[in-house]
């Protein structure tokens, strides 16, 4: 039978809970304060722990380590009514086993109780909470309270982690987070494949021999090297040519690497973090990506939305931002009014984080007065509502899109290509791709 203690101070829920475990079969106690379940759990033992927030004698955030003192191994699913990103962060920091929000949903809190007892049973033995970030994501919607949970748990686990999302996301901001929190002491070596040629690539993954190629005149080590006993994250893992994606799983399969023009091979101890903007499995079933590295990159698969889908997040975000702004442009950071914030929550943001931040900088410049007005605001598209959903659009491939955007930006930024990248938040030489791939029409200007 499962002994469940809940510590909840609202006697209608408290009751409700109860109840509804008993009718599964659990033995419940249900107590209202802190000191009520420091006198329980120092005499007894429970399967499982429901932990309220704010109680009448103090925070269930200060009272989770002891608990997890006084019965270690024991899940505790912490409860609040308040949407607070920080709280939740810092509660699976203190190792709750998760985290849910008011008005409790059955089904939400039955998934949790059911994944808790699940590991519980699985290990006996007590797992230390991953280290979390102290630096917190931005933003209080559930999305981004999931994408928390998700660098918790990759935190704590050695597995590569694949990180989907659009460009300006914010995918090597979460790839840095896993590799600081996690138990590697080596460094964070970060590589954009799609920034590099394709003659290069290779050699700066694996390295090269003196004499490899013509300008090899010395040996060089790779990032697989240089991240020895830490993280590579390779990001826009969808540029790497299908050679080059046939050797990097041989190397994560045999933990060991050959350098360019050498034979010796030499041993690997690193993690992988991998991001793109294109679904890998979606890529392999055209042809354009290996089945079996996909499978191999993502154990662990983490999914950034986009800022249009967390609207609710943009006045905190773009304060956030500001603040940073003003820092580096030895401004004073101006408060954003009601509309301004408006027409940020309304614009459709293609480059999502980095193109508010771009518009953010922008808006600044421009604010001589120190107030920031709707019309400082120059947003690199137009329209702020949803496309339309006509059969034409409808049918209009990814690739027609990904133009029309791409020139959309280009004519913005008035051909300089610098502003275009930030924008869409891809490399130099991947916009030049895109361009000749797309038969782009750049306007020349004198700052490109």
């Amino acid at each position: 039978m499962t002994r469940l203690l809940i510590i909840e101070d609202d006697p209608a829920l408290g009751e409700m809970l109860s109840l509804y475990f008993e009718e599964q079969g659990a033995e419940v106690q249900l107590v209202d304060h802190c000191a009520t379940a420091r006198q329980r759990t120092a005499a007894q033992g429970y399967d499982l722990i429901l932990l309220d927030q704010q109680l009448p004698d103090g925070l269930g955030i200060e009272l989770l380590p002891e608990l997890q003192a006084a019965l270690p191994g024991t899940p505790i699913i912490m409860m609040t009514g308040r949407h607070d990103l920080e709280l939740a962060i810092e509660a699976i920091k203190q190792g709750a086993a998760d985290f849910i929000h008011k008005p409790i949903q059955t089904a939400e809190l039955q998934t949790a109780v059911d994944k808790a007892l699940a590991r519980r049973r699985a290990s006996r033995e007590e797992h230390p909470a991953p280290r979390l970030p102290t630096r917190t994501l931005i933003g209080r919607s559930s999305a981004m309270l999931e994408v928390s949970k998700q660098i918790a748990l990759s935190a704590g686990s050695d597995a590569n982690v694949l990180i989907l999302g659009e460009s300006g996301t914010g995918k090597e901001v979460v790839a840095r987070l896993i590799h600081q929190h996690s138990k590697r002491n080596g460094p964070f070596v970060a590589l954009n494949c799609a920034a590099i040629v394709d003659t290069l690539i290779e050699s700066e993954l694996f390295g090269h021999e003196k004499g490899a190629f013509t300008s090899a005149d010395r040996r060089k080590p790779g990032k697989f090297e240089l991240a020895a006993g830490g993280t590579l994250f390779l990001d826009e893992i969808d540029e790497l040519a299908l050679p080059l994606q046939a050797k990097l799983l041989r190397t994560l399969q045999e933990r060991v690497i050959e350098r360019v023009g050498g034979t010796e091979s030499i041993p690997v101890d690193l993690r992988i973090i991998a991001a793109t903007h294109r679904d890998p499995l979606r890529l392999a079933a055209e042809g354009r990506f290996r089945e079996d590295l996909a499978y191999r990159l993502k154990v662990i698969e983490i999914r950034l939305p986009p800022l249009r889908e967390r609207t609710e997040d943009i006045p905190l975000l773009a304060q956030s931002l500001l603040d940073r702004i003003a820092v580096q442009h030895h401004a004073c950071p101006p408060l954003l009014s009601q509309a301004v914030i408006r027409s940020l929550q309304e614009h459709d943001w293609p480059g999502n984080v980095r193109e508010l931040e771009n518009t953010l900088t922008q808006a600044l410049v421009q604010a001589r007065s120190g107030a920031i007005l709707s019309e400082h605001l120059q947003f690199a598209t137009t329209g702020t509502t949803a496309p339309a959903t006509t059969d034409t659009a409808v049918q209009r491939s990814l690739a027609e899109v990904e133009a029309e955007h791409i020139q959309r930006v280009l004519e913005h930024t008035g051909g300089h290509k610098g502003h275009a990248c930030e924008i869409l938040g891809i490399s130099r030489p991947a916009l030049d791709r895109k361009i000749t791939r797309y038969g782009l029409v750049v306007r020349p200007s004198r700052r490109d």
